[in-house]
């Protein structure tokens, strides 16, 4: 698993957060463990809104050349800010990218959130070289999952995450590929029950006690994603971080458990070679 340095309170505050997401620490180790070596490639990173900048930081410390891209175009000056580079905003049926330009796409957390997934497929197939690699990241939407039970009876659906889907199992995401026209290649995950229980708890707390308070929560918005959030919710973020250390040794009970409980699922794909 990748090792990350443990936070300093100098550092902005996308990172400092990053230290303190159990999640999101797990599925940037995960996905540099499929995408593998990057110096000397040309990379893209397409995210959802669910994104403060901190995963696009770690990405780009790891080596290559790095584009950025937001297919809701949220918070695009803060994370431009906190990277010193644009972000874009990719509309998922027209990115504004050239044919065959990266050698690497990472796709994290979007297609959940689209009526047809399939315009999306295409164009990360458009912008990918032939000899490319794309990397896709979705929930896992099975609903025999003991943590998917428990979140939707207490009000966490997909629609309060945004999404139009509840997510894929790895089956699902492999079928939806092909059909865009990518041969599909490696799979793995991420968050299994403890770290799924242990994010619940923080999201639910954001949506339904933390925002309510304040005004009334936004589809898809369930926990800081600007420096406003985190300004509105400061107590709040300093009693999480006292708590941390014991979420951390909860979460690591992940171990006892297997790959196929993962709440998350990646596929790894390349482009089907034209006869």
């Amino acid at each position: 698993m990748t090792k990350v340095a443990v936070a300093d309170t100098t550092q902005p505050w996308q990172l400092e957060m990053f230290h303190r997401s159990l999640k999101k620490q797990q599925k940037l180790a995960a996905l540099l463990g499929i995408l593998g070596p990057t110096n000397d490639l040309t990379c893209l990173l397409i995210t959802c809104g669910d994104n403060n900048g901190a995963l696009n930081w770690y990405f780009r410390e790891h080596g290559g050349r790095w584009f950025w891209g937001d297919v809701v175009g949220e918070n695009l000056n803060e994370m431009s800010t906190l990277l010193g580079e644009p972000v874009q905003h990719t509309p998922e049926d027209a990115l504004p990218f050239a044919d065959d330009q990266f050698d690497r796409v990472v796709s994290i957390d979007v297609l959940e959130h689209l009526d047809d997934d399939q315009p999306f497929l295409r164009e990360l197939k458009r912008i990918t070289h032939p000899a490319g690699q794309v990397v896709v990241t979705v929930p896992n939407g099975d609903s025999s999952l003991l943590a998917n039970r428990i979140k939707w009876l207490i009000g966490m659906t997909p629609e309060v995450y945004g999404h139009t889907r509840a997510g894929y199992t790895v089956t699902e995401l492999r079928a939806s590929l092909e059909k865009a026209g990518f041969k599909t290649g490696a799979s793995g995950g991420y968050s299994r029950f403890f770290t799924e229980m242990m994010e619940l708890v923080i999201n639910f707390a954001y949506v339904f006690v933390l925002s309510r308070k304040k005004k009334k929560s936004e589809p898809g918005q369930i926990a800081p994603t600007s420096s406003g959030d985190m300004k509105t919710h400061g107590a709040a973020y300093k009693i999480y971080s006292l708590l941390y250390p014991v979420m951390n040794v909860v979460s690591k009970l992940d171990t006892l458990l297997p790959a196929s409980t993962n709440n998350a699922v990646i596929v790894s794909a390349g482009k089907v070679k034209e006869q």
